[in-house]
């Protein structure tokens, strides 16, 4: 029935009609900021110091709507990461996840589930826990937060197999696939169509996407003394190997040096991601970007493993010899070059490939007039993502180019400066 069908001129009837017309007017705003937003439909282009993207953005209006809970410190952790850098002496003791002792010396899989299926049963996903025999800290791996991001699935199992709990030193978990859901589905988001990466630290009492991060975080996250998020591109655009790090936190330094030659992009988290609640407890935390969506790429693959199983020895956990070449720049800056036109994109640049100002980096050809329009780089750098040949419109972001810069590291004062710069959010087609 249409409740506008009749009008009524009773007060009572006038106050219901503007009730239900204010419910419905709230209704689109949620969910107008809820629904599935590219991150790179945005005017800003230039990125100096967050990673917040447009869907980022919309998120906090939703956390704000929901009432997230606030990160809180969960436990008392080891202190500096950097003091983990040492010789463990001693005896490690048995760690506890998830109801299930895990002795010194063992290596478990164990069962996570945050939700359940319309028909009740339970959505559950492993829980790769390594235990050492000697003190150290414990290092939690974390993939597929979206569900169609297949190469951080692989890069914990692969780390996994290669680990022996009575040569390590502290513990390793690893959550192979957070978003099991989306992962059946072949979907970055959740069946509601949230995205998962937005909702952290969660809430118990929230939506599906809030009470399922409250969960991890809480029964998984929270035991950790530092956090390796592993991701990848999205929606058709795929990264150069790199880190996403805060460097103004120096645990988060340890962590970033601790992968070796790695691309290091400096970088706020966005509010509700995993990387910003942990950080937020206290727990350090980086985030590997790596290839892009829906195919496995092993060469990505074998990058992110090396930097991790890096990261171990740094760490003082494993005992490795792993051999990098020259160290990889850290950019302080970026920006996205997008199409002006729409049509088809055609690349003459590949991930990795250093640009200078003005060279060209693809085309964008209409397919019914063949009219061409070229995109160049407004800065010299590097090519650390771009989008995979394919149909675009205007507005599109097709290349992401680290800027480079005139010193080896950036001063205090650049820092302070791209902290203090806020042109509406960092804008990025592929992260978290």
């Amino acid at each position: 029935m249409n409740i506008f069908a009749r009008q009524s001129d009773t007060p009572c009837r006038i106050c219901q009609y503007l009730a239900v017309a204010w419910l419905v007017l709230s209704c689109s705003t949620v969910f107008a900021s809820e629904g599935s937003v590219d991150p790179s439909d945005n005017g800003v282009d230039i990125i100096e110091d967050s990673t917040e993207d447009a869907d980022s953005r919309s998120s906090e209006a939703s956390a704000a709507a929901e009432q997230l809970l606030e990160p809180e410190p969960v436990r008392e952790h080891m202190g500096p990461l950097a003091d983990a850098v040492t010789d463990a002496e001693g005896q490690a003791e048995a760690l506890v996840l998830l109801g299930t002792e895990i002795p010194p010396g063992t290596s478990q899989r164990l069962s996570w589930s945050a939700t359940e299926l319309f028909e009740g049963v339970p959505v559950s996903t492993p829980v790769l826990v390594a235990n050492g025999v000697l003190p150290g800290p414990t290092l939690c791996l974390t993939a597929a937060v979206h569900g169609d991001e297949l190469n951080g699935i692989e890069m914990v199992r692969r780390v996994f197999h290669d680990i022996e709990p009575k040569k390590l030193a502290g513990a390793l978990i690893g959550v192979p696939i957070v978003n099991v859901q989306g992962f059946r589905r072949g979907s970055r988001y959740l069946p509601d169509r949230r995205d998962l990466n937005r909702y952290f630290p969660g809430n118990p009492n929230g939506s599906a996407a809030a009470r399922i991060a409250h969960s991890l975080f809480t029964d998984v996250i929270s035991h950790c003394d530092a956090l390796v998020d592993l991701h990848t591109g999205s929606f058709e655009r795929a990264n150069l190997p790199q880190l996403r790090a805060d460097l103004r936190d120096p645990d988060v330094v340890t962590l970033a040096h601790g992968f070796g030659a790695m691309v290091v992009l400096h970088s706020r988290p966005g509010v509700g991601t995993l990387r910003y609640a942990a950080t937020r407890a206290g727990i350090p935390s980086v985030t590997v970007e790596a290839g892009g969506p829906s195919q496995l790429e092993l060469a990505e693959v074998k990058h992110g493993v090396k930097g991790v199983e890096t990261l171990l020895t740094a760490l003082g956990m494993t005992r490795r010899t792993r051999l990098w070449g020259d160290p990889e720049p850290v950019y302080y800056k970026s920006t996205w070059v997008r199409a002006n036109n729409g049509g088809i994109l055609l690349s003459d640049v590949s991930l990795g490939s250093s640009v200078r100002k003005g060279d060209l980096l693809g085309s964008i050809t209409d397919p019914m007039s063949n009219a061409r329009t070229e995109l160049r780089s407004p800065y010299s750098g590097r090519i650390i993502g771009m989008a995979r040949n394919q149909v675009v419109m205007p507005g599109f972001a097709a290349f992401h180019v680290g800027i480079q810069t005139d010193e080896v590291s950036a001063t205090e004062t650049e820092v302070e400066l791209a902290e203090k710069t806020d042109a509406g959010g960092y804008v990025d087609g592929m992260s978290e």
